[in-house]
């Protein structure tokens, strides 16, 4: 029984797929291009032990094609290139579908290590599924994201955490061979944060503590038997989600104190370094923004330089960047102005530019009267001119609203003087 009980219990159909009803329920849109054999090159993100890998499995099962398998950890360029020809020949002319070529935790592969990779996926040679706990708009490369779909996996809820506790004492046949009473899961499941892989570890470790073959589950066993260094830090897990979420919360709060706590949590984690400062990078910009602009240049600065430098030292520059922007004004006037506009356009669709607002660059656009009636703002005192610059439909709208700090109240004088319609 070296396996581990989360392989011995992995679902090799979709019927036993537990969660992600939204992509494999009878409606969903994997199952659909899984029946109809027309399969994109796909990307799964996700949080760890979601199922990302079983649906790599069940899919190239299901729909019959060749199966190959890299993790990025201890893979190379050579690897891959072995790989796409190994694929290329057991595809060859006797099968018209492709095989999938799975990629294990693809955001840890270099550019070129994702530049190897397009001419397989773009000629067809494969199909390719890679699986990521990270934004995959930040860590695979646009040529590569744009051949690809993008599905996110959610995190196990209580009822599939519940599922899959019942499934393995169904089909696993060591604990088959115990009489295990689940009469509390409350612990198990919180320890698991929504990691199948974790839960089903965990409810094996304390099975296997126990000498007896008729076992009680009860959350006070479960806190016994499981040792607490087990939910300090996870940097896949809940923990994480949890620790930058607090990390942020505290930034927008303004407590340095709070900043400096949870970033101390998560180096002594090993969290990655550039997930902190591309975060600190964001909230910049989300909850600083014009109210002191310069936080997002040190920010950006903050982040080339523990790229370039790394840990240990690069825990001194993340400090002093958490601390200088939790000691910031704050405004959120950026972020609310860009999400106002953004619903306008859903709701409004594709409204015509202004005529004087289009561009001219030929004879017969001029002729047609595009740039008809522009007026150069230069050409007026203090360069500003009173015209619209809005779609006809949308006239008189604001979207931005300045916040109220030292910064933002001098804008909003500024405005006020100029467009006294819109900023009274």
């Amino acid at each position: 029984m070296n396996e581990p009980l989360a392989e011995r219990v992995r679902p090799k159909t979709l019927d036993d797929y537990i969660s992600q009803l939204h992509l494999v329920g009878e409606n969903g849109s994997l199952t659909q291009q899984i029946k109809k054999g027309l399969l994109p090159s796909l990307i799964f993100w996700g949080p760890p032990g979601t199922g990302k890998t079983t649906l790599a499995n069940i899919i190239a099962h299901e729909s019959g094609r060749p199966f190959y398998a890299l993790s990025a950890i201890n893979s190379g360029v050579k690897d891959i290139r072995e790989v796409i020809e190994k694929a290329k020949q057991s595809g060859g002319l006797f099968t018209s579908k492709n095989p999938i070529l799975f990629i294990d935790e693809i955001h840890r592969f270099s550019k070129s290590q994702q530049d190897s990779l397009l001419a397989a996926v773009e000629k067809g040679w494969v199909t390719l599924i890679g699986a990521t706990t990270e934004n995959p708009s930040f860590e695979v490369i646009p040529a590569l994201l744009s051949r690809c779909q993008v599905y996110v996996l959610n995190p196990f809820g209580k009822k599939d955490l519940e599922d899959l506790l019942h499934r393995a004492m169904e089909k696993d046949t060591f604990l088959k061979s115990k009489k295990i009473n689940l009469k509390e899961t409350e612990a198990l499941l919180r320890l698991s944060g929504g990691d199948g892989r974790k839960l089903l570890n965990i409810f094996e470790l304390v099975i296997t503590s126990e000498a007896s073959d008729t076992i009680v589950i009860t959350d006070e066993m479960v806190m016994g038997k499981v040792q607490r260094n087990t939910v300090l830090y996870d940097k896949t897990g809940e923990q994480h989600y949890d620790i930058i979420s607090a990390f942020i919360k505290s930034i927008r709060g303004s407590d340095p104190n709070g900043a400096v706590y949870w970033l101390a949590r998560m180096i002594e984690g090993g969290e990655d370094v550039k997930f902190i400062a591309r975060r600190l990078l964001i909230s910049a910009s989300e909850d600083i923004g014009l109210a002191n602009p310069t936080a997002l240049v040190i920010a950006n600065n903050a982040f080339q330089a523990v790229t370039t430098i790394g840990y240990p030292e690069a825990r001194i520059i993340l400090s002093q960047c958490a601390i200088y922007l939790a000691t910031s004004a704050k405004s959120n006037a950026s972020y609310m102005a860009i999400g106002k506009a953004q619903q306008a356009v859903k709701q409004t669709g594709d409204l015509s530019v202004p005529m004087p607002l289009r561009n001219a660059p030929t004879k017969l656009m001029k002729d047609l009267g595009y740039g008809a009636d522009y007026k150069y703002a230069h050409d007026f005192e203090n360069n500003f001119v009173n015209a619209e610059f809005l779609p006809e439909e949308l006239t008189g709208t604001s979207f931005y609203k300045p916040g109220n700090n030292q910064r933002e109240n001098a804008i909003q004088d500024f405005l006020k003087k100029r467009w006294k319609d819109k900023y009274q």
